[in-house]
């Protein structure tokens, strides 16, 4: 016990100290984050927080009375991704050469550390689990595991938002591991929260403090990212399964629906999903009038609350079906709220409501909704239905 609590405490000072003495030469070296439009800061900030945090934790982890070989797959994929965030932070790479890095990390956890998402349990109509075999499972896996890390990354646009996010799936990753005796991961996990609690102290807009002192950057939410799609694929599998494959939906719940939900509506207004914007969650509490603190204690919050949902719904029996029915629901209730709610959208809207009369689906509400929410749009539904007569 004394040698996990001392691994704790090098994780969390390792990190506070890193920190501190890194800020000065990121801002030699370039490696900070300009203020403009889209930013809500007005000085350079430092992009240490992902250099500080895999420094901290890893070697945190090497002061651990348990074997590492299992983790050195994950160590290298960690290893990868935090560069090519640096690079990034510094130099701003292509989607692409981003993407690349995320594919090569999510193949050597698969390949060589035998991470597959081959199991989603028992969501279909009948009580059997849906299994897949490795050739299919292998794409599966890379596609969760980059869409962890790009939800993360996606989400990380006000102070404290990817830490706090971050550590919420923590803490139900860990209760899980706590709950069935997993105790290699639950130490592990343990000092990833050490280690996004001491970057939080410098990412916290707190009193007398009116910005943060320093970001994660790419660096740090693909590290996160990644560090979090290994332990939710890896706890739900057969080999040490602690948690249904549904309940990772619910605990990373809120980063998963507000990147889908701004990807989707990027393509339908003609837009690349990958362009950067200003049309998230937060934005919109912002553009409410809620302080970027306020903003960040209502988004943690509803994770929050999700995250309990889903372990709810894991340890008193409801079945993995309705619970993933239920989180489809909440998909579809979180999109058609933000559509609603960014009234400047018409493209998308319009996309959509001549697809549903062209191919004549739920017209007649579709009307009635349309109309009821703006008169004006029924013009154009008219002319539309014309159009198309």
């Amino acid at each position: 016990m004394t040698t996990y609590f001392s691994s704790f405490l090098v994780a969390f000072s390792v990190t506070i100290n890193l920190l501190f003495v890194l800020q000065n030469l990121a801002k030699r070296i370039g490696l900070v984050d300009k203020p403009d439009h889209r930013k809500h800061h007005s000085n350079e900030i430092p992009l240490i927080g992902g250099i500080a945090m895999f420094c901290g934790f890893v070697l945190a982890v090497l002061l651990l009375e348990q074997p590492l070989s299992g983790l050195r797959s994950l160590f290298a994929g960690a290893f990868i991704l935090m560069m090519v965030g640096i690079l990034d932070d510094l130099r701003e790479l292509t989607p692409r050469t981003r993407f690349v890095a995320e594919i090569m990390a999510a193949l050597l956890v698969s390949l060589g550390g035998g991470v597959l998402l081959r199991n989603f349990g028992a969501i279909g109509f009948s009580v059997q689990e849906i299994t897949l075999s490795g050739i299919v499972a292998l794409p599966l896996t890379i596609f969760a595991i980059v869409g962890v890390i790009n939800a993360l990354n996606m989400s990380d646009g006000i102070d404290g938002l990817a830490g706090g996010l971050t550590l919420i799936t923590l803490a139900a990753l860990t209760w899980i591991t706590w709950m069935e005796g997993l105790y290699q991961q639950l130490w592990l996990l343990v000092l990833l929260i050490a280690v996004v609690m001491a970057f939080l102290t410098f990412n916290l807009r707190l009193p007398g403090r009116p910005q943060a002192l320093v970001f994660m950057g790419d660096a740090g939410t693909m590290f996160l990212g990644f560090i979090l799609a290994w332990f939710m694929i890896n706890l739900s599998q057969e080999s040490q399964r602690a948690m249904t494959p549904v309940t990772a939906l619910w605990i990373f719940a809120l980063p998963l629906l507000d990147t889908v939900t701004i990807m989707l509506r990027r393509m339908l207004n003609g837009h690349s999903p990958f362009t950067a914007d200003r049309k998230h969650l937060h934005h919109l509490l912002l553009n409410k009038g809620f302080t970027v603190p306020q903003t960040l204690s209502m988004i943690l919050g509803l994770a929050a609350g999700l995250a309990i949902l889903g372990l709810l719904g894991l340890y008193i029996g409801i079945s993995e079906a309705t619970m993933f029915r239920g989180f489809l629901i909440l998909f579809a209730t979180y999109l058609i709220s933000m559509m609603m709610a960014w009234q400047e959208l018409p493209q998308g809207q319009l996309w959509l409501e001549k697809y549903l009369i062209q191919y004549r689906l739920w017209l007649p509400f579709w009307h009635q909704f349309r109309y009821l929410r703006n008169r004006k749009s029924m013009g154009y539904l008219n002319q539309l239905q014309v159009e198309n007569s």
